[in-house]
């Protein structure tokens, strides 16, 4: 069945996905900074609504205060989007007092470094050269997590199904030797092997 054999051939990447995975979260997208530090967008936006919720005395130290409150008194609006924050802050730092324009030239180089941070090499190829290695990363670990939730469920109530697909298709062992490391003949294993893999499609497909 079609099914099968998609299930099949997951199982087969399975190890290469993790090493992939390995790789990608190990990428460097600045100094100090990993992919995966970047791709975890859920725990940052978390992070953000919380600190929203607290006074900024709480988080912010006096200079980072004196900054906040001169981009109150000089932006006219807060936009979505880094580089559109970058944009507004250039723009008002041109009619701000002297006091306040030095406050917001050190606000522009802090977020300058976020989107060079983001960009890793720099410049807008490296910027989208990230965003694409995060989508990546993303998809790679909703794929493994699929394939390890169907296992886990399978593992429940037919471990030696579970095992059979894991020594056969992700460990890549011959016929052989997985039905010599079960116990059983030929036969049974193709038996074995085949409900295995509709419970597979099931639990995907549900």
């Amino acid at each position: 069945m079609k099914e099968e054999k998609q299930v099949i051939d997951q199982l087969n990447a399975y190890k290469r996905l993790k090493a992939r995975k390995k790789q990608l979260e190990g990428t460097s997208v600045g100094p100090g900074m990993r992919l995966s530090a970047v791709s975890e967008d859920d725990h940052l936006q978390e992070l953000h609504r919380q600190l929203r919720k607290l006074p900024s005395y709480m988080y912010l130290d006096e200079q980072e205060q004196r900054i906040e409150a001169a981009a109150h008194a000089n932006l006219s609006k807060y936009p979505i989007g880094t580089k559109a924050q970058l944009s507004e802050v250039i723009r008002s730092r041109t009619a701000a007092n002297p006091e306040d324009e030095k406050l917001l030239r050190e606000l522009e180089k802090k977020i300058e470094k976020v989107l060079e941070a983001r960009a890793g090499s720099g410049g807008f190829e490296g910027y989208m050269g990230v965003i694409d290695k995060i989508s990546e990363l993303q998809d790679i670990e909703k794929q493994l997590q699929a394939i390890d939730q169907a296992l886990e469920a399978l593992e429940a109530y037919e471990p030696d199904y579970a095992r059979l697909l894991k020594l056969r298709f992700i460990e890549g062992k011959p016929t052989e030797f997985v039905a010599s490391e079960l116990g059983i003949v030929d036969r049974t294993f193709r038996r074995w092997k085949q409900k295995a893999l509709a419970e597979v499609v099931r639990f995907l497909s549900g």
